[in-house]
């Protein structure tokens, strides 16, 4: 949304800019010190991509909630054809920019920055992996269940640190652990990403006792380390002091993979709401026009006329394609008349947020219609309820299963967690994450599954 974006910080006297050559890192996370053969010709960006669009997280995400109910007789979107477009976006933003940049200072021309299209892109992929089912009533039913919940009891038995993890638990920081963290039987111990990479989708680059109203951060206490490691190698400016909770300015390259973010997601929300017939044709067409002047309107109008296109749906397509390709080059403008505050870690806002006056409002405007007819309508708030009671139902009598291993439903609880998560440390804190890791990574479909198993509603058949 446009005013999703970064917290007003208090910045320490002297700032020093970051620089692209530095920014720009292909080292690994957990390879630093080892040199591997290479058999292809890839980048190491790209390989990064390749890993994520093979891997298990990224396909689960096919069965993930974007906004409406999983497809029935007409397809809408999912978090993986979410992702996807995005990632499209999110090429096009950083390969615009990157032939900008190399007009002003073409000594970068042979270095790795002009790879960071691929980076955005590999980014935009990732910046889903960590929202739990159900998307954001998943978040509300975790967080909830610790500060409203049976789960209110355990704050005696945890870390501050940890508590406040926990109570915020937020997608975007549970993102940067699915790719950093060194779970249990996976090879080198996770995804092995590039700084650069891993560093782009650090949204909200602070720890989650910095959280503020929205509540939202970027790693947890746990990652803080590898965090901390990436940022010093990096150069990325750390904003708080000794003392402090943890706060540090953004990468550079997340204004692109936000700005790829907030395209996709409002206009493709508006795509689907046609679809499902909860947007007119005429208020549609309203929406997607609004970003352009009466002559170019009258222009696409011509063109859909031109081409023959006489299905409602199509012309839609057309219009959204139009207003993709309009809000992407003015967030490259936006990018470029605010590099230099972006390097210094001082922009304010999102990308979208300092487009053009006209544009700007035309998106301000679908944001406030996408919330009271789209985000507000009975098939989503149906999915919101039902999704946020079965999270709520799984948080429950996992965590009674940890709290009481010897059990024996927790025993069998317990038995179908996948051994990559620690569920039987004799660390209270790192059952729960194993906990929260395993609920999370769950799919809108398995989540229902193994709630009506739990609840005697369902049986496994042979």
């Amino acid at each position: 949304m446009i005013f999703s974006c970064c917290h007003r910080y208090h910045h320490p006297t002297y700032i020093s800019a970051m620089n692209w050559k530095q920014l720009i890192s292909n080292k690994r996370l957990g390879q630093e010190n080892r040199h591997s053969e290479r058999h292809d010709d890839r980048s190491e960006f790209k390989r990064d991509y390749d890993r994520l669009i093979f891997s298990a997280p990224f396909r689960r995400l096919q069965n993930k909630t974007q906004v409406f109910p999983l497809p029935g007789s007409v397809f809408v979107h999912n978090r993986l054809t979410h992702s996807l477009e995005v990632a499209s976006v999110g090429m096009s933003l950083g390969n615009d920019v990157a032939h900008r940049v190399l007009q002003r200072d073409p000594t970068l021309a042979n270095t790795l920055f002009p790879q960071i299209g691929t980076i955005v892109s590999t980014a935009c992929l990732a910046h889903d992996l960590g929202n739990p089912p159900f998307g954001h009533s998943g978040e509300k039913a975790i967080q909830t269940f610790f500060t409203e919940g049976t789960g209110n009891r355990l704050k005696e038995m945890v870390d501050t640190p940890f508590w406040n993890d926990i109570t915020h638990f937020e997608g975007n920081a549970n993102a940067f652990r699915l790719l950093a963290h060194r779970f249990k039987g996976r090879r080198d111990g996770g995804f092995v990403m590039t700084y650069s990479t891993l560093a782009s989708i650090v949204k909200y680059p602070h720890v989650s006792s910095a959280a503020g109203k929205k509540g939202k951060f970027g790693f947890f206490t746990s990652e803080i380390p590898i965090y901390q490691r990436i940022a010093d190698e990096l150069g990325i400016t750390r904003l708080s002091d000794d003392g402090e909770p943890l706060r540090y300015v953004r990468h550079p390259l997340v204004y692109l993979v936000e700005a790829a973010d907030d395209i996709c997601y409002e206009i493709m929300d508006i795509e689907d709401a046609h679809k499902l017939k909860i947007l007119s044709f005429e208020e549609t067409e309203h929406m997607l026009l609004s970003f352009f002047d009466p002559e170019s309107q009258q222009k696409i109008r011509q063109r859909i006329i031109d081409e023959g296109i006489d299905d409602d749906n199509e012309k839609v397509v057309y219009m959204r394609a139009c207003t993709i390709g309009k809000l992407e080059n003015s967030c490259v403008e936006a990018f470029m008349k605010h590099e230099e505050e972006i390097l210094n870690g001082t922009l304010e806002g999102s990308l979208i947020s300092h487009i053009d006056a006209p544009q700007r409002e035309a998106y301000r405007q679908c944001c406030s219609i996408s919330v009271k007819r789209i985000y507000r309508s009975k098939p989503v708030l149906d999915v919101e309820l039902s999704g946020y009671k079965i999270m709520a139902t799984l948080m429950e009598a996992m965590t009674e299963a940890i709290l009481y291993p010897n059990r024996y439903y927790s025993q069998q609880l317990i038995g179908r967690v996948s051994s990559q998560y620690d569920i039987n440390s004799p660390d209270l804190e790192t059952r729960l994450m194993a906990v929260i890791d395993y609920i999370s990574g769950m799919t809108d479909v398995y989540a229902l599954d193994i709630y009506q198993k739990i609840n005697g509603i369902s049986l496994p058949i042979v």
